[in-house]
């Protein structure tokens, strides 16, 4: 994959050359390296690449250009804060209180990739079958951010419904094919759905937003064995159909 980022060159000869803010990979590269990360460095991104990345993902479509999502963005001593109290919570059981409903089973074929896609992760974190407190601690690194030096939560307005929801699920995957073209990696997490409340409070929501999921994201630790995780994707006949008449 080509992570050579190209130089961006103020038109005014007099400014500074800016560096890092166009980025010359493709987007077939980006949906080939994005993968989810759960190890990251301790490293910023510098304010205007982060910022940069935000306006790319905005220019995502949405039903009637309505741009429904409702982003908030956690770093330093706040998201220290909120992964304490996330792993308190998840540590001493408490019950999660989503905003929206999960269905956590599925059946058949999808049944089938949601466990391939678990023995994956835990092969590579040399978690067996049976380890209990192996796979409790899978857990909790969810709960962790799995060190990221960034979590995004992501919401909306609940009377949007799901067909809007949808909308926000194409900026996600704009956001995160972004990330990669500048060199970051990102994780979409469910979990962060559980403890909405600490969300709101963390960021002084008044609205009527509420949160769908979270997506953790920074630069990659590649020293993670998580990180050697690699889903496999069915072929297009699947679940594509072309037909003519």
């Amino acid at each position: 994959m080509n992570s050579v980022i190209s130089a961006y060159v103020n038109e005014d000869p007099t400014a500074q050359t800016r560096s890092d803010l166009d980025p010359s990979m493709s987007l077939i590269d980006s949906l080939y390296g994005r993968h989810s990360a759960r190890g990251y460095l301790d490293k910023e991104v510098p304010p205007e690449i982060l910022n940069r990345i935000f306006e790319v993902a905005q220019m995502s479509p949405s039903n009637c250009n309505v741009q429904p999502w409702k982003v908030y963005v956690a770093s330093g001593a706040l998201k220290d804060r909120l992964r304490e109290q996330m792993v308190a919570n998840t540590v001493n059981g408490v019950e999660p209180n989503p905003d929206y409903p999960y269905r956590g089973t599925f059946e058949g074929e999808y049944r089938k990739r949601q466990v391939d896609c678990a023995v994956a992760l835990y092969n590579n974190m040399g978690i067996e079958r049976g380890d209990k407190e192996g796979r409790m601690r899978a857990i909790i690194r969810n709960f962790e951010f799995f060190d990221a030096p960034y979590i995004a939560f992501l919401g909306m307005n609940p009377s949007f419904g799901a067909t809007v929801a949808l909308d926000v699920g194409m900026y996600a995957q704009s956001l995160m094919l972004a990330m990669v073209a500048f060199g970051l990696q990102s994780c979409p997490m469910g979990t962060m759905r559980n403890y909405p409340d600490m969300v709101r409070e963390a960021f002084d929501i008044q609205d009527e937003t509420k949160i769908l999921f979270g997506l953790s994201f920074g630069y990659e630790d590649t020293s993670v064995p998580a990180n050697l995780t690699r889903t496999t994707r069915d072929p297009i006949s699947a679940s594509v159909q072309f037909r003519s008449e």
